[in-house]
């Protein structure tokens, strides 16, 4: 048991301490374990969403010094990577459509560039 007044202190603190990392510590637990849980097809924006969340949940734990900055970068690598391969498998949505691929689809091209002009 802690004898003098500022050893008690410590033990008052490192306690009240201890509670709140451990509610962070498990928020992050859910999240983590609510993005890598696998998801409907038709639900495949809520999947990224979710991950999303867990991805800042970490960095958050990690900032606070609630986990180390090297196990919430493990993490989210592996979440990222999980993410990927599920979006890998599943095949686009059919009316999904990008800004990117449609015009690369058309065959459209984007204009030269205008040559300077020069003084004479």
């Amino acid at each position: 048991m802690a004898n003098t007044q500022s050893a008690k202190k410590r033990v008052r603190a490192s306690l009240r301490k201890r509670d709140r990392n451990r509610s962070t510590r498990s928020a992050v637990k859910t999240l983590v374990s609510r993005a890598r849980r696998p998801a409907l097809p038709e639900a495949a924006s809520l999947t990224s969403e979710e991950v999303r969340r867990a991805i800042s949940a970490l960095d958050k734990a990690a900032e606070k010094g609630v986990l180390h900055a090297n196990n919430a970068s493990r993490r989210k690598a592996r979440l990222m990577s999980a993410l990927a391969k599920l979006s890998a498998d599943r095949p686009a949505p059919a009316n999904a459509s990008t800004k990117t691929a449609a015009p690369a689809a058309a065959g459209v091209r984007k204009p030269a560039a205008k040559p300077a002009k020069t003084k004479a």
